[in-house]
């Protein structure tokens, strides 16, 4: 991720006040949320060209850090996924450190073991897929 400006966050208010907090505090708050753990991911705005962040539910697994694309049900992908699907190097922050990763899309058996990982620390997930016809995205974010 080469573009060095100051990220846009999430115009969702209370995302946008979630980052606020966690960046300002280097994750002392906000990284812990409703019993799951927080990262930061930073795309590349697929029309703009400028940096996004939003805050997303995340578990680490196998080296990875893995997210779901789920925006709550929504039979539209969030945006974030849509801008890392058309660049997937991306910028995560965990608590205080950030590192730059790759992202790709889980497919098939992997898919299923993540899902399954996942929806044990948000079990909303599960409820979420049943809202919509789309096949809900499990992101793989392979830290470089």
């Amino acid at each position: 991720m080469s573009n060095p400006a100051t990220p846009t966050d999430s115009p969702v208010g209370w995302v946008n006040d979630h980052i606020k907090q966690y960046v300002e505090s280097g994750g002392a708050e906000g990284y812990e949320w409703r019993g799951t753990e927080i990262l930061l991911l930073t795309t590349i705005g697929r029309r703009s060209g400028t940096p996004r962040r939003t805050a997303l539910i995340y578990r680490e697994i196998d080296g990875n850090y893995v997210v779901v694309a789920s925006k709550g049900g929504s039979e539209q992908h969030p945006l974030w996924y849509l801008n890392l699907a058309a660049n997937p190097e991306v910028e995560v922050q965990i608590k205080d450190t950030t590192v730059h990763a790759v992202a790709r899309t889980a497919e098939g058996d992997e898919r299923a073991r993540l899902w399954d990982l996942l929806a044990e620390v948000w079990p909303d997930y599960n409820d979420y897929q049943t809202k919509t016809d789309r096949q809900i995205p499990i992101v793989v974010l392979e830290p470089r």
